[in-house]
This record gives structure tokens, sequence and C-alpha cells, in this order.
């Protein structure tokens, strides 16, 4: 549970950085102000995940420690540990900010992140195999968490806090994830409106 529990931290920054903050920043007129500005819309958009992502990867390392103490993990102050965790905290919430940067970002009433983040929330993290194995999914369910950014990080964390695989268990996972966020930022990119 600890491995989820890291994630869904991370995603709940996700959905308030991601989608709530920016969606509130139109709405008070605040966006105005990005839009003024000799920014390109890489650099705003960019800048605005990274933000974003920086508050996630210390959500998902406070998570982490805690959690790992708490649940006994033996050597979680181990440095090199410690690195492939935060290696894999950043792409993991680079991956997150960028999905819910990606859903928000052509919408403009408020009440739509707060209406659709539960049940996304439900329909990532489930098939993710936090809970129970992606092995005994029926194949339809296989299918949705092979394209789920979660399923990714739930395996890289496992393999990190409970079998201190080291890089060889977490490059696959950092990979995937890695690429999530360069193809959900690029689009965010495209997708960006730079007007009023």
């Amino acid at each position: 549970m600890l491995a989820g529990s890291i994630s869904i931290a991370i995603f709940v920054v996700a959905m308030i950085g991601g989608g709530i903050v920016f969606i509130d920043d139109k709405a008070r007129g605040l966006h105005e102000g990005y839009l003024v500005t000799p920014i390109g819309k890489a650099d705003l958009i960019i800048g605005l995940i990274f933000a974003g992502a920086i508050k996630g990867v210390m959500a998902g390392l406070t998570i982490t420690v805690i959690g790992g103490m708490i649940a006994g993990i033996e050597r979680i102050w181990d440095p090199i540990r410690l690195l492939y965790l935060i290696l894999v905290l950043s792409v993991t919430a680079l991956g997150m900010i960028s999905f819910m940067f990606l859903l928000m970002v052509r919408v403009d009433d408020p009440l739509v992140p707060r209406a659709i983040f539960g049940v996304l929330n439900t329909l990532l993290y489930f098939p993710s195999g936090a809970i129970y194995p992606t092995e005994g999914f029926p194949t339809w369910l296989r299918w949705i968490s092979v394209v789920d950014p979660f399923t990714y990080a739930v395996h890289a964390l496992k393999n990190l806090l409970l079998k201190n695989t080291g890089f060889s268990g977490i490059y696959g996972d950092v990979g995937i994830l890695a690429a999530f966020a360069i193809v959900f930022t690029s689009l965010s990119i495209l997708l960006f409106q730079r007007q009023l």
C-alpha cells in the first residue's frame, strides 16, 4: 500500500497544481498576467508544469520517508536509494502534472476539474496494481493498466522500497514515465491558447 499511497499523494498535488490552480488562475484573471508577458507558450507551460512537479516531489518524498519509517523499511536513508527514489518521484510528478495540465489546458469552468477528479482518481488508482497485482487482472483491465501512468510509478516504487532492486528495477518505468511527461507536455503546448 505504501507505493500506492505515495503515488496518490503526488496525484493529489497534480490535481491541484495541474488542474485546479490553473483553472482558478483563469477565473481570477491571473491568467491575463501571463499572457501580457513576452514569455512563449512552451516556456509558460513548462514553467507551470515544473512548479507543480516540485510540489509533487516534496509531497511524495514526505510520504515516502514517513511511510518507510512506519513500515520499517530497512536502509531508507541509504543515499543511493534516496537518489533513485527522488528520480522516480520526479518523473512521476512530471508525468502526472503534465497529464492533468493536458486535461485542463482548454477548460475555463472552475467546476469541471472538481467534478472529474474523483472519477479520474478511481479510474487511475485501482488499475495500477497498488492494491492488487496486475497479473491477476482480466485482460481488459490489464490493457487499462498498460496506459495508466500510475502503474509505472507503483511498480518502480515497489521495486525500490520493497525489493531494493536499484536502477535495474526502475529504468523501464522511469523511461515510460518520462515519455508520458514529454508527450503530455508537448500536447499541452500545442493545445494551449495564448489569448483571452
